[in-house]
């Protein structure tokens, strides 16, 4: 990518095929322009060529091409950014038909995680992510790459550059798969504190830029990063919300979604969003701004089911009411019809429309999870506190002449123990 010093200038191509349909290829070109200018491109065209099939050469076709490179001279466009993946034979072909810098949808996506990610594992993460892309784009291109080799490390002179070059990649690839290993190890001890101590957990999911850190800052008074651009979270980040009376639960901030998301992207990030599949509750967060709020749903409801975290409840969160719009909400509505009422919550993070009404029912299932209840422990069992505080909250520990007094919420699954010292 081009120097942030001065913004470079992009047309946008797609091309409709296969019976798509343009409203398809537009709303497509849309969240391809909202990416390109969140990695500081300014948009100045969008060209679409309609084909039977995508060119496997030139991915427009080769007359198309020209004509494309001669818009692009003409109102003065450095790049052309491709929305779809292009392969090797393609990029080749391009590159020998114009003279323009290239970049596909994935390209732009891996740029912006890359400028993004802030922690060690969220850098770990993309770097994986880039290296997987750069073993796809090696494919084929071992006449142009070959090269006689030697010397240390290689398998001898008849190596070839491509050769060189794929070991060398799947060599880093398998130093950091070992790096995030070891981060892996750690998020599953932290995930298994939670579960020892029944810790009741709602992983914040969406469509990215669907409002989800703005959601997380106004429930607990955080200060992540938020804003107007995709992605503006790839590390998940949690943390704890105390509601009432000992009631609380951790609240765990997730990379958004988005349509096609490249397997090896989703392969890179998979540690991220099995932050997802391990929760008690799903908070669904949706952009009720966006035209697309419906098919964004349906998008992360996919992806949901692919993590393997399809029984998992969901509360359906739907985000920015104060700027939604009718035919949005009718979609939602029409697509959640199946929903129970209270699966469903209209808010809005920014202004604190419905948060209150959304507490309340996070409340709610805390304590549709957890059982209230007060014993009266002989001494003999006082081994029963540590199992309370281990598996609840402890609201009342009285300790009287010959016995103990304890009140608290225990998950259900885990009153067994103190079944015969609750009071009826």
């Amino acid at each position: 990518m081009e120097s942030q010093q001065r913004e470079p200038t992009a047309i946008l191509v797609a091309v409709d095929a296969g019976g798509r349909g343009g409203d398809f290829v537009e709303r497509s070109l849309d969240e391809l322009e909202d990416l390109a200018k969140t990695n500081g491109f300014k948009v100045l065209e969008r060209i679409v060529q309609r084909l039977d099939q995508i060119d496997r050469a030139t991915f427009v076709g080769s007359g198309k091409l020209i004509e494309i490179q001669a818009r692009a001279e003409e109102i003065g466009a450095g790049y052309l950014i491709f929305d779809g993946q292009l392969s090797p034979a393609q990029t080749r072909g391009i590159s020998e038909a114009i003279d323009l810098k290239l970049s596909d949808r994935v390209t732009v996506i891996l740029s912006i995680f890359a400028n993004r990610a802030r922690t060690d594992e969220g850098k770990i993460q993309v770097e994986l992510a880039y290296l997987r892309y750069r073993l796809t784009q090696l494919t084929g291109r071992g006449v142009e790459l070959s090269r006689l080799g030697g010397g240390t490390g290689t398998r001898g002179p008849g190596e070839t550059k491509l050769e060189q070059d794929r070991r060398a990649i799947r060599k880093r690839m398998a130093t950091l798969r070992g790096e995030l290993r070891k981060m892996e190890e750690r998020r599953e001890r932290s995930r298994s504190l939670r579960d020892r101590r029944q810790i009741i957990t709602a992983a914040i999911v969406g469509y990215t830029n669907a409002g989800k850190s703005t959601l997380l800052n106004k429930l607990c008074d955080a200060s992540l990063a938020t804003g107007d651009q995709l992605f503006m979270t790839l590390d998940p980040t949690a943390r704890r919300l105390d509601i009432r009376d000992g009631i609380s639960l951790v609240l765990v901030d997730t990379v958004g979604f988005i349509r096609d998301l490249p397997k090896f992207l989703a392969q890179a990030f998979r540690a991220t969003f099995e932050e997802a599949a391990s929760a008690d509750l799903i908070l669904l967060v949706a952009d009720m701004s966006d035209p697309e709020a419906a098919a964004q749903i349906e998008v992360a409801q996919k992806q949901l089911q692919d993590l393997g975290a399809g029984s998992i409840p969901i509360l359906y969160v739907l985000n920015k009411m104060d700027q939604v719009a009718a035919d949005p909400y009718h979609d939602v509505m029409t697509l959640l019809r199946n929903e129970k009422t209270e699966q469903i919550a209209p808010v809005s993070a920014l202004t604190g429309e419905g948060m209150d009404d959304l507490v309340d029912r996070l409340a709610s299932f805390v304590e549709e999870t957890l059982i209230s209840y007060q014993a009266i422990i002989p001494y003999k069992e006082a081994g029963l506190i540590a199992h309370a505080r281990d598996h609840g909250s402890v609201s009342e520990e009285r300790y009287e002449d010959e016995c103990i007094i304890l009140s608290g919420l225990i998950r259900k699954s885990q009153i067994g123990p103190l079944l015969p010292w609750i009071e009826h």
